[in-house]
């Protein structure tokens, strides 16, 4: 038989037992009591949301009737709330119908009947007493509301006291979509808080249209084509929404305002949703957060039951913390990091959270460009975010990159962008410090050091080196600050720089300090000097133009002299002008001729050669004297013009075409006969009218070995009035050969016996691109005064 030692009772450990034991058995009784209270105002709640549905009551009335049939029935509040909501539940249908009694009305699909909607807000009365949260009561509508009345997600929003909503319980929806629109600032046009302000409920069955008045939950576009916000208390609005595009029936909105009756009982017995106690570590962390700058948080996990992250909480912030809603400092705590900064959901930044709370190593994302607005302009900073582990939580911190560094790379690529680098030279102690970029500059290995000041002249070229020598030399003696080019050579080839310095002096007037820069100035000076090289050549070809010119218009003076008066040729009155589009800078090669042929006959030319400068006058040269001679030989109009054909094409410039129109006239028999090749028709004004000659076949010369070329033949009369013009007198840009032919009929018209002057006025207005050569020939009347007789050669 084995003993062992049995220590004395202590009475002192027997005596706090005993009152640990009395502490005990009063905390169970207490928490008996809150959960019978809870379970009865659940059920008075319920009973209260019950008469609610049934009647339209207000919450205060329908409390007050239970009390007085309580009080009526001798029962208590508690057992007539329980057969109150006994007498909601259906009784089962009779085996047989009394035959006086009409059949039941049948239920239309997607609109349930009153005895749906009784059965609907009885099975959801029966819920609500298990509800324990705002959340809770969502999903319990969600699933009484969705065979019913087609709900795809029930939210339920309450009214923040910044005029904000704040999503306080919802079902059907996705937790990051729930997270994204967890807390809406006070927004102009967002459905739920129009429909709290109203106090009405707010039916939006047209998608298209309601998209563009209101803001709407719509991720992804389209989801929800129809929905509904029906207010539940003062601060509280309940939404549906429905995939389908179909139009809330009358018993939906009834059976969703009873609901929203119902659901307001409910809510008031939950109270207010309480913010989270601050825990240990936060209170201790908020002072220090308090007193530092830049933007870091604490934040606590919030787990799922299976213990994964789903979410943070904010415990602590410094006051330089903000999130997108514009809260910032101690307003950010209690909000969750989904609701305050949404961007972060799935990204490498949770991640790194989790392993930074998993792991105990700290965690620091890669630098990130973010843009933030300050007195009105667009701010951009870089930010790098660690997290490290501080006890349960994360103490989360944004760094700001330095700003000397930042200012340093500025700098940088700010020399580099203008090819210049910063000098300093200490005239006191000799010490030399130059940046980067004027090692490159002057091409010099930055492991020989920098150049004292008096040394730099003998890195430049022996003919720039006294300028520099005697600059330097003012600005040590003097403080004289100079802008010195000059040049270098690197490898084989000279480079082109400019220093620029200014010196620092003491108190007494001696220079101790001389700073500067070095610009490579070679690209430009290349330019420069570029420029020069074109502006010469520019000149040389300006000379050779204006020399062409001056050639051209002398060659047309010498050829072609024009007459000062009108002249008489075989008893025609014979008047030529001739207008330049731009004197003295293109000469064309509008020509005509006028002249007296060995049988007494008239020869009448006008042409126009394509191109400008000497060519075109040298072509027109050689068609004026082969035309001439030609006729004047014997040829036919249409044989000279085939010739003229071949001669232009078998030319040294084979490119080189003409138009032509060949006149001769016959003074016995007054007859005029005319070809034309590519040429505009003449116009011929006779009786006080205007008649366009119709054009025999003729195509211009030098276009085709093979032309056709044909001629016609009329007789002039007293009074009759020809003209012969090159097309310059009839086209305009943009405008149809045809209305400029039409406006020169009617000007003929107007301008009547005047002279060629009056009608080149009414047809030369604005701005003309090509030359004009108009010969005016006039049968005159008898008794006409007529010219003195002369005969005419010319263009």
């Amino acid at each position: 038989m084995t003993s062992e030692y049995v220590p004395a009772a202590d009475t002192g450990a027997v005596a706090e037992s005993a009152a640990l034991a009395r502490i005990v058995s009063r905390q169970r009784a207490e928490l008996d009591r809150l959960r019978e209270s809870a379970a009865t105002s659940a059920v008075v709640e319920r009973a209260k949301g019950a008469l609610m549905a049934t009647t339209g009551c207000s919450p205060d009335a329908a409390h007050e009737a239970l009390a007085q049939r309580a009080e009526a029935g001798n029962r208590t509040l508690l057992e007539e709330c329980w057969l109150t909501l006994g007498a909601l539940t259906p009784t089962p249908p009779a085996a047989t119908a009394p035959a006086t009694q009409p059949p039941a009305p049948q239920a239309t699909s997607g609109s349930p009947a009153r005895s749906g909607t009784a059965e609907v807000l009885s099975r959801l009365g029966r819920a609500l007493v298990h509800v324990g949260s705002p959340q809770e009561l969502a999903e319990a509508l969600h699933e009484h509301l969705a065979p019913r009345a087609d709900a795809d997600a029930v939210l339920l929003y309450r009214r923040l006291p910044s005029g904000g909503l704040e999503l306080v319980g919802h079902a059907g929806l996705g937790a990051a979509l729930a997270a994204r629109w967890h807390q809406v600032p006070p927004l102009k046009g967002f459905a739920p808080l129009e429909a709290l302000k109203a106090g009405e409920p707010l039916w939006l069955e047209h998608f298209a249209e309601d998209r563009q008045v209101y803001q709407l939950i719509d991720e992804p576009p389209g989801h929800w084509l129809s929905r509904a916000w029906v207010p539940v208390t003062a601060d509280t609005v309940l939404g549906v929404l429905r995939r389908p595009a179909a139009a809330f029936g009358q018993t939906d909105r009834e059976l969703l305002q009873s609901v929203a009756r119902l659901g307001a009982g409910r809510l008031g017995a939950l109270g207010a949703p309480t913010a989270p106690a601050a825990s240990g570590l936060a209170t201790a962390v908020q002072p220090v957060l308090d007193a530092l700058p830049g933007a870091t948080v604490l934040l606590v996990p919030l787990r799922t039951a299976a213990g994964d992250v789903e979410d943070y909480r904010i415990e602590a912030a410094t006051p330089g913390a903000v999130d997108i809603l514009g809260r910032t400092g101690r307003e950010l705590i209690g909000s969750h990091i989904l609701e305050s900064y949404p961007s972060v959901a799935g990204e490498a930044l949770w991640q790194g959270y989790l392993k930074a709370l998993a792991g105990g190593e700290p965690y620091e994302g890669e630098p990130f460009v973010y843009e933030e607005i300050v007195a009105g302009v667009t701010v951009t900073a870089t930010y790098s975010v660690r997290a490290a582990r501080l006890g349960d939580g994360l103490l989360v911190t944004w760094l700001r990159h330095d700003t000397e560094e930042r200012q340093e790379q500025r700098l940088a690529e700010l020399q580099r962008l203008g090819n210049l680098g910063w000098a300093n030279w200490n005239l006191v102690t000799r010490q030399v410090n130059w940046s980067s970029q004027v090692y490159t500059i002057l091409g010099r290995d930055p492991g020989r050091g920098a150049v004292p000041l008096d040394l730099l002249p003998d890195l430049v070229l022996p003919e720039d080196a006294h300028a520099l020598a005697r600059a330097v030399a003012g600005l040590a003696r003097d403080g004289r600050s100079f802008d010195v080019p000059f040049r270098i050579r690197t490898g084989n080839a000279v480079r082109h720089l400019r220093a620029v310095a200014e010196a620092v002096s003491a108190a007494d007037g001696t220079v101790v300090e001389v700073h500067g820069f070095v610009q490579d100035l070679t690209a430009q000076r290349s330019a420069e000097l570029a420029l020069v090289d074109s502006e010469r050549a520019i000149l040389v070809q300006r000379g050779v133009l204006d020399a062409e010119r001056a050639l051209a218009a002398r060659l047309q003076h010498a050829l072609l002299p024009l007459p000062s008066n009108p002249v008489q040729l075989h008893g025609l009155r014979v008047e030529v002008a001739y207008l330049p589009a731009q004197a003295g800078v293109h000469v064309g090669g509008d020509w005509f001729s006028a002249i007296e042929l060995p049988d007494e006959a008239a020869l009448f030319v006008v042409g126009d050669v394509a191109g400008h400068g000497v060519d075109a006058v040298a072509t027109m040269a050689q068609l004026r004297f082969t035309a001439k001679g030609m006729v004047s030989t014997g040829s036919s109009l249409t044989g000279a013009l085939a010739r003229l054909n071949f001669l232009l094409l078998h030319s040294r410039d084979s490119q080189s075409t003409a138009t032509l129109v060949l006149a001769r006239y016959d003074p016995a028999e007054r007859r005029l006969a005319w070809a034309q090749a590519g040429h505009p028709p003449p116009l011929l004004v006779r009786g006080g009218r205007a008649y366009r000659l119709d054009r025999p076949a003729g195509m211009l010369l030098g276009a085709s070995a093979d032309p056709v070329y044909d001629s016609a033949e009329f007789q002039l009369e007293p009074g009759d009035r020809l003209l012969l013009y090159t097309d310059g007198l009839v086209e305009r840009p943009g405008e149809d050969i045809d209305a400029g032919l039409d406006r020169l009929a009617a000007a003929a018209l107007a301008a009547g016996p005047a002279s060629l002057d009056g009608l080149l006025a009414a047809m030369l207005t604005g701005e003309r691109r090509d030359d004009v050569c108009v010969l005016d020939i006039r049968v005159p009347v008898e008794g006409e005064e007529q010219p003195p007789p002369r005969a005419v050669s010319h263009r």
